[in-house]
């Protein structure tokens, strides 16, 4: 079922435009997010309002169906971050040059790997690149993140 136009803007709106996981601006990507299911159809999530979140297409495809990482530093399985019900701030913080994002509970871990969240998996690709030519012009990290540096 396609979720609606109105819907899709509140949500966009919620989200204030970034991606609910690595904080990119859609104002500033070269393509439109999408709508995520945090708990995917394919495993019985729905489309309640409650259960999405604005992603762009990179963490999107990322989640795919995954609601599990694997923490690096515990090896233990957790679930991933959840937009709607915990804060981005409490589980992630920004490296001290703003381009990397770094997990900072089990949780946090588990998302940066699951999503690959800075790149890590493939060397220094197209996130990377894009964040630290935002970074010299002012437009990265989002200012409600910035003073999250660890």
């Amino acid at each position: 079922m396609a979720i609606p136009t109105a819907v899709r803007l509140q949500i966009r709106q919620r989200a204030s435009f970034l991606c609910e996981y690595c904080h990119s601006s859609e104002e500033i990507s070269p393509a439109r997010f999408e709508i995520d299911h945090i708990q995917p159809r394919s495993i019985g999530g729905s489309d309640n309002i409650d259960n999405l979140a604005l992603a762009c297409q990179r963490c999107n495809s990322h989640h795919y169906n995954f609601i599990q990482g694997k923490d690096p530093e515990t090896l233990n399985a957790v679930n991933l971050f959840h937009p709607r019900q915990q804060v981005w701030n409490h589980h992630f913080i920004w490296s001290n040059d703003g381009c990397r994002i770094i997990g900072i509970t089990e949780v946090g871990r588990a998302t940066v790997t699951r999503l690959d969240l800075n790149d890590e998996i493939r060397g220094e690709g197209e996130i990377m690149r894009a964040r630290k030519a935002w970074v010299k012009v002012g437009w990265h990290p989002p200012l409600s993140d910035s003073r999250k540096f660890f």
